[in-house]
C-alpha cells in the first residue's frame, strides 16, 4: 500500500468520526429574556411593577409640567420682567430641573432594580425548566440568542425551543401567585 493511500484513509477515517461525532451533537436556542417576560408569572410581575411605578411616573410628569411652564413664563415675560425677577425665576427653573433629574434618575434606578429582581427570579426558574426540557429532549448544548453580542448568526426555528419552556414553565404551576392571592380560595 502506499503511503498516500494510508493518508487518504485515515483522513477519511478522521471526517466520518468527526461527522458521526456532530450528528450526535444536538443543540437548541432560545430567548431567555424573552421567556421570562412571555411567562404567565413574567407577564403578572412586569405588569404588578408597571402599576406600582404609575404614580411616580405620574408625579415626574407633573414635575415636567412644573419646569415647561416656568420656562413658558420666562418667554413670555423676557422682555417686561424686572432683572431680579427674571433671575429669580431662572433660578427657580435650575431647581426645578436639577429635582426633576434627580427623581427621574432615582425613579429609573429604583425600576430597573425591581425589573432585575423579577429577571432574577423568574430566571432561576426557568433555568431549571430549561435545563429538564433539554435533558428529556436529548440537547446537548443550548444557547441564549437574546443578547444582542449573541454568538449564534442563523438557526432554523425548529431548534428555537423559547414557546416550549415558556409552555413546560406555566404548565408547571411556577406561574402560581405568591403571597395572599394564593391563599385566597377560587369563589
Amino acid at each position: 500500500m502506499s503511503p498516500k493511500f494510508l493518508l487518504r484513509a485515515s483522513l477519511l477515517a478522521l471526517v466520518v468520526s468527526c461527522a458521526s461525532a456532530v450528528a450526535q451533537t444536538k443543540v437548541a436556542i432560545i430567548s431567555i429574556q424573552d421567556a421570562i417576560t412571555r411567562t404567565q408569572e413574567g407577564q403578572r410581575r412586569i405588569k404588578e411593577l408597571q402599576d406600582r411605578n404609575q404614580p411616580k411616573s405620574q408625579e415626574l410628569e407633573a414635575l415636567g409640567n412644573e419646569v415647561n411652564e416656568l420656562r413658558n413664563q420666562l418667554n413670555k415675560g423676557q422682555n417686561t420682567m424686572s432683572e431680579d425677577a427674571r433671575r429669580d425665576l431662572m433660578r427657580r427653573i435650575q431647581q426645578k430641573e436639577r429635582d426633576q433629574q434627580r427623581a427621574v434618575e432615582d425613579a429609573r434606578g429604583q425600576f430597573n432594580q425591581e425589573q432585575q429582581q423579577i429577571f432574577n427570579d423568574v430566571g432561576g426558574k426557568i433555568m431549571a425548566v430549561i435545563d429538564k426540557h433539554a435533558k428529556e429532549n436529548g440537547y446537548s448544548i443550548v444557547l441564549d440568542i437574546s443578547a444582542p453580542q449573541s454568538p449564534v448568526l442563523y438557526a432554523v426555528n425548529e431548534v428555537n425551543i423559547t414557546n416550549d419552556v415558556i409552555a413546560a414553565y406555566d404548565a408547571d404551576g411556577a406561574a402560581a401567585p405568591s403571597g395572599e392571592a394564593a391563599a385566597k380560595p377560587a369563589q
